[in-house]
């Protein structure tokens, strides 16, 4: 059943680029978070008490868990949100954030002491360059300033948190985990909405389907997934996964919203899954 995680992971991942836009044009992007992780932190609250497991845990543990919460859920779903309510083009964000594998490779080695074989570093390329081909550059296209530095700030977050989960380890359950980062990334977005943003939330039927499916497939499904393969593999074989993400969106637009898939996205789609296999291959 663990192997068949990444693959899920990625499909409910990838699906959550589908349901971004719709909740961005009705709503704030950081009132939408907030409301967002007060319904996840609720659900997972609720499942820990369910299952008898303890919130109540030490101070050191719930200060990690917030500070995973404010970086996964806060600076750079906040990043991403925000840079596509102003305008970013999806696929230039998307490209941006996909660095995220060669940062962490870079990084994990001195910083958690893993060994980044060349099998890894050539998996990894050829993630980078089929998930280019699969977005493309929008050339033409003009790049809001404030939406390219909040690209910029998700990838750093994204990095940095999942450098900083694979670190901490700590022995807490994924549901009590999971808990305290949604606190986490509620309590950051609130405290953005109060000094920085003008809140609004237009509850339209589009905008409540599109968090339906945030709140459970996403923050329920792909992030208690993600944590748990953090947790079991290395930072840097776990994040090249990450490279599927661009052309499975891709693929899924084509296949639910009927936009158009070229023969250099499926070129690319291949050629980012053979990166991903020799990546994480034993």
């Amino acid at each position: 059943m663990i192997k068949v995680f990444p693959f899920i992971f990625i499909i409910l991942w990838s699906s959550a680029f589908i349901t971004t836009k719709p909740l961005t044009d009705n709503s704030d992007p950081f009132s939408a978070l907030a409301f967002r992780f007060f319904l996840v932190s609720l659900g997972f609250a609720i499942y820990s008490i369910y299952t008898n497991q303890k919130l109540l845990v030490s101070k050191k543990n719930i200060f990690e868990s917030l500070l995973s919460g404010v970086l996964f859920h806060g600076l750079y779903l906040g990043g991403v949100f925000y840079s596509v309510s102003k305008g970013m083009p999806t696929g230039i964000a998307a490209l941006i954030v996909t660095l995220q594998p060669i940062l962490t490779n870079a990084l994990s080695g001195p910083i958690l002491n893993e060994k980044v074989t060349f099998k890894q570093w050539l998996g990894v390329i050829l993630g980078f360059i089929g998930s280019a081909m699969v977005l493309g550059l929008d050339i033409g296209v003009e790049i809001p300033v404030l939406g390219l530095a909040a690209t910029i700030i998700a990838l750093l977050a994204i990095t940095t948190s999942t450098l900083w989960q694979k670190k901490i380890s700590n022995n807490l359950s994924l549901g009590v985990s999971n808990f305290y980062q949604a606190v986490g990334g509620f309590l950051f977005h609130i405290i953005i909405i109060v000094f920085f943003a003008n809140p609004y939330i237009n509850f339209t039927k589009t905008f409540l389907i599109a968090m339906a499916h945030q709140v459970f497939l996403v923050s329920f499904g792909a992030f208690t997934i993600l944590m748990f393969l953090i947790k079991k593999n290395s930072a840097s074989k776990t994040v090249s996964i990450f490279f599927l993400i661009p052309p499975t969106s891709a693929l899924m637009a084509w296949f639910f919203l009927g936009e158009k898939l070229s023969n250099l996205d499926i070129v690319g789609f291949l050629i980012a899954t053979a990166g991903v296999y020799i990546a994480t291959r034993k």
